[in-house]
Formats: C-alpha cells, structure tokens, sequence
C-alpha cells in the first residue's frame, strides 16, 4: 500500500511540476507580445526575434553550466532524466514518511527552473528595445542565464553562503518565487544596460519635455498582460513544489487565489491613480499595474489572506505609476517600464513578506535585496561596458531612426504599412 502511495504522490508532484513550468514558458509569449505591443511597429520583429532567442539561448546555457552552478553537481547532464525509485522509496520508507516531503523526478524540476531564467532575462528585453544592438543583446543573455543569474540563485534558493561571507537563509531572508531572485535581478540588469545604452533619439527635449512614444499595438500589449497573468499561477503555484497532499493542495489552491487577487488590485489601483494624475483612463498603466500586482505578490504568496494579498496588489498597482514618471523625470528611458514593474515593485514585494510569514524578517529581505541587486547591477555593467568597449550595444542614429527591424532583422513586421518614422 506504502509503495503504490508513494508511486502516486511521485506521479502527481511530477505531473503538476511539468504542467505548471509549461505555464511559465508561456510566459515568454506574454513578454513578446506585450513588448511587441507596447513599441513602435518599426522595431516589431526585432522584438519579437529577441524573444524567441534568449529563450532558446537561456534553456542552453542553463542545462550546460547555469543549474550546476545554482544547485551543485552535473545537473541534468549527470543522467538526471532517470530516477532510482528503490533508493527514493527507500529514503522515505525509513522515516515513514510518503505524504510529506517533495517528491518529483529531477528532470521536471530541472524544466522548471529553466523557465524562471528565461523570464528574468525576458525582462531585460523590453527595457532596452528600440535601440540596442540585436546580437549584444543576445550575448549579454548569455552572461546573464549562463552565470551572473545562477550565481545570486545559488545564494538564495540554492542555500550558498554569499562568497563563504554570510547566509541569506540564516538572516531570515525569503523569497517564495522570486520577487528579488527573478524580477528584480532582471531589472537590475537591465538598468545597468539603460544606464550605458542612453534614451531614444528624441525622447527627451532640451528644456527637460518628455515625449511619448506610443505603442503599435494595444491589443497586442493586452494580449499579452492576459498571457502573462494566466502563466503567473503556474510561477507561483508551482514554487509549492508539490501538490500530492492535503496541505500541499490548499497551499497550492491559496496561491492562485492570491495571485489572481493581487493582479486585480494592481490593475485597479493602477488605472485609480492614472486617472488622479493624468486625467485619463491610461491603458498601458493599467496593463502595468496588474503585472505590478503579481511582481510583489510573487515574494510570498503562501501566507498572506486573500484581502492582504489585494491591499499589497494595490499597494504595487499605485507605486508602479509614480515609479514609471520618476524614471522618465530622471532620463531612464524604459519603453515597455520594466524597471518600474519588476524591479520596484520586486523590491516592494520583498520587504512586505515580514508582514505576514514570521519565518522572514526585515533585515534579512533587506540585506537579501541588496546583495542580489548589487551582484547583478554590477557584473551587468561590466558585461554591457565590455561589448559596448568591443562591439558596441547601440545602432546607429540612422538605422534607429529607420527601425531596427530592417537594419537588424531584414525584415518589417507590417510590410503593407508605412512605418511609422
């Protein structure tokens, strides 16, 4: 009875795990259709070519060196793909234990954390698009989901002392599914790509005016946000890690209700404030803040009530707006406001899990933040400053001013209609 229990349990936690990494994999195709969305339809298929790519170049780079240096070992080219079932029905036979620990074959646990890559790397996309060269961009991916993302994962969810100096786990510090580990190490790295990269042509005027730029494709933004929300239950539902017990059930059956509560309140809050401050119902805040919503919800969406996780939704739905003017007033020049809804609000979401998991405490996601956005801000910079030193990152004012389509793809997404120039 004891062995079919534990074939079942191994069953469902590796069927959920695979089910909920597909989620997050189409997540990318949230990010490339909101990116795609939300710039001008002349840089369209160089976006979109982005996106396909690093997520290609992430899954690479992670199955080569990436999960080996976060987790240790040969990962999944040590045979992770089979499975010794004696020795792991073993191992849990002798505590009597075939209900509460995690049990899922290593491959499905491998799939999944590749997809978190992809998406900390998706982020970076959006922020710098319209003007950086395609093939800078597509190294830098490898730098980035090869080892500088690995690195800051090995500190926190793989357990490693930061440079044999302190425990993150020891100072209290936690993060459910990657408010910090994920979002805001994207946003971190891309900052430090903005930073060196400069504004589009045109941005901003002499006497400090900031022009719009507005996007191609609302709908395609919006399709995308929905794709994006939807693969966000996977994101944070499958950091449950398990779903073949009760308890692990209604954690999971918790987690969705916060997250979808949290996106929500970000997206009414969000739209709330744009109309206090502009005047108008503006689409492309509300689109942000219900992706505010789920970056801070993503810390800790486990502990909180369903009424906490709307109020912290709707705490990130109202920061997001003022970040994304602040970021524009100061000449960051971030198309899509991935700085803002992911690392802003990332940063909200990891100093709101104190409030409601006593395991966590303010010092400990203080001190966490810090060293995950200063590890990846700076080997960032280094990394963006030597292909900017060797390569160079951005197009020229010409090809900008044509679209990156053409000088970097060849090609334009709309080729029946005028660019628009």
């Amino acid at each position: 009875m004891e062995t079919s229990v534990f074939h079942l349990q191994y069953a469902i936690d590796t069927f959920y795990f695979l089910i909920c990494g597909a989620l997050v994999m189409w997540m990318a195709a949230g990010f490339a259709m909101l990116e795609s969305g939300l710039v001008r339809s002349k840089n369209t298929t160089e976006i979109l070519t982005k996106n396909v790519a690093l997520y290609a170049i992430a899954c690479t780079m992670y199955l080569v060196c990436g999960y080996a240096i976060m987790y240790g070992g040969n990962a999944f080219l040590a045979g992770m793909g089979s499975v010794d079932v004696d020795g792991v029905l073993g191992s849990f036979a002798e505590r009597g234990d075939f209900t509460g620990g995690s049990i899922y074959s290593g491959a499905s646990d491998f799939f999944f954390q590749v997809v978190f890559v992809a998406t900390a790397m998706s982020i970076v996309s959006g922020a710098v698009a319209e003007r950086m060269k395609l093939w800078a961009f597509l190294i830098f991916a490898v730098a980035l989901t090869g080892f500088i993302y690995p690195m800051e994962g090995a500190w926190t969810w793989g357990g490693a002392s930061v440079f044999g100096m302190y425990s993150l786990g020891e100072l209290g510090f936690s993060d459910f599914a990657g408010s910090g580990i994920v979002h805001m190490a994207g946003a971190a790295a891309a900052l430090a790509g903005v930073i060196l990269l400069g504004a589009r042509k045109g941005k901003y005027g002499p006497n400090g005016e900031i022009r719009a730029f507005p996007g191609a494709n609302l709908p395609l933004a919006t399709l995308g946000t929905f794709i994006l929300w939807m693969g966000w239950f996977g994101f944070n539902g499958g950091s449950v890690l398990k779903l073949g017990d009760v308890a692990s059930a209604h954690s999971v059956a918790m987690v969705f209700l916060n997250t979808n509560a949290a996106a929500a309140g970000g997206a009414i809050a969000a739209l709330i404030t744009a109309r206090l401050m502009f005047g108008k119902a503006d689409l492309t805040m509300l689109l942000n803040g219900a992706l505010a919503g789920l970056v801070v919800i993503t810390a800790e969406p486990s502990t909180p009530s369903a009424l906490q996780a709307l109020i912290f939704g709707a705490l990130g739905g109202v920061l997001v707006v003022f970040s994304i003017v602040f970021f524009d007033k100061i000449r960051v020049d971030d198309p899509v406001g991935a700085i803002s809804v992911h690392g802003v609000c990332g940063l909200l979401g990891l100093l709101l899990v104190p409030v409601t998991n006593g395991g966590a405490s303010f010092g400990g996601q203080i001190v966490g933040a810090l060293t995950i956005f200063i590890w990846v801000f700076v080997t960032s910079l280094i990394v963006w400053g030597i292909l900017k030193a060797v390569m160079g990152i951005r197009v020229s004012e010409e090809d900008e001013y044509e679209g990156v389509d053409l000088s970097e793809c060849g090609m334009e997404a709309y080729p029946e209609f005028v660019s628009a120039k």
